[in-house]
């Protein structure tokens, strides 16, 4: 279900000139950032650029890495593509520790206790009869 939010977030609204502005940077930048593959604003049906609230996020977030921590663009983009790729494994720990609770409800373990197995191969050194 999506949330109220992320479609507020998602939304692209904003023209170049006032993405520029709530970003602090100058709109030829958001083209330079455009260019190197840093953000991709969405387009009118004229071509004109539209931004959302993410995206002037990202662009704040790339001003503060360029800006006050002194990383190049390039390092700015795999930092990124980075962060992204965390996120996504981040989604997926979440949705196998809840398909791993919902095996370990099923089996009668309840909030982290070890269920034992049996085994029904013995092994070779002990515990069966001798041949």
């Amino acid at each position: 279900m999506t949330d109220r939010k992320d479609v507020r977030e998602e939304r692209a609204v904003y023209v170049i000139s006032v993405a520029a502005e709530l970003a602090g940077v100058h709109p030829q930048t958001l083209r330079i950032y455009e260019r190197k593959g840093l953000v991709q604003p969405k387009r009118t049906s004229g071509n004109s650029r539209r931004y959302s609230e993410r995206d002037i996020d990202l662009l704040k977030q790339i001003q503060e890495m360029t800006q006050e921590r002194g990383i190049n663009l390039a390092g700015v983009k795999l930092i990124i593509e980075m962060e992204a790729e965390l996120d996504l494994l981040r989604a997926r720990v979440e949705e196998l520790e809840e398909r791993l609770d919902g095996v370990a409800d099923a089996r009668g373990a309840r909030d982290g206790q070890i269920v034992l197995l049996r085994s029904v191969f013995l092994p070779p050194w002990g515990g069966g009869s001798s041949a």
